[in-house]
């Protein structure tokens, strides 16, 4: 008997994926973006990386956030979200990950994902924070909400000028 167990489950989950994807998120497009996405877990970092290729992007994967910084200060500007789970290898986690991106691109949107409830004052704003397990669902909601919050312009500072009008 021939049997190939990784094989046979890469297929099951792809039809599995295809078949849920086209259901579930046509609506949801990210034809055009780059996403950086940083994930220990080979399964969760293959999954999802095909849901975002499913739906447009290019995608770039890490399993450490070192290499994925290395990588963003490279792409610049053209990075569209990031995707990092909080609990990677390495000395950077991963919402220290977002906050230094946010350094440089304070408007850049993020979704942390993490299998540990964290302290809602870990995951500062503009970041969307997602609870594994996940379902598909989830993961394009925190997407929608991720683009939607980093495309509000920051609100502008009350003027004293009242002959400005």
């Amino acid at each position: 008997i021939d049997a190939r167990p990784d094989e046979w489950n890469t297929q099951r989950i792809n039809y599995g994926l295809e078949r849920v994807m086209k259901l579930d998120i046509e609506s949801l497009s990210l034809s055009g973006k780059t996403v950086v996405v940083v994930e220990d877990d080979p399964t969760l970092q293959t999954l999802l990386v095909e849901i975002l290729i499913e739906l447009g992007a290019a995608c770039d994967a890490f399993d450490n956030a070192e290499d994925a910084l290395i990588h963003l200060m490279g792409l610049g500007s053209d990075c569209s979200l990031i995707v990092a789970d909080h609990g990677v290898p390495g000395s950077i986690k991963g919402m220290e990950f977002i906050s230094m991106a946010h350094e440089r691109w304070p408007r850049l949107p993020a979704i942390l994902t993490s299998g540990y409830q964290l302290d809602p004052s870990q995951v500062t704003p503009p970041v969307t924070y997602l609870f594994k397990p996940w379902s598909i669902d989830e993961l394009a909601e925190a997407i929608n909400q991720a683009l939607s919050s980093a495309s509000v312009p920051p609100a502008l500072p009350a003027s004293s000028d009242h002959n400005a009008l």
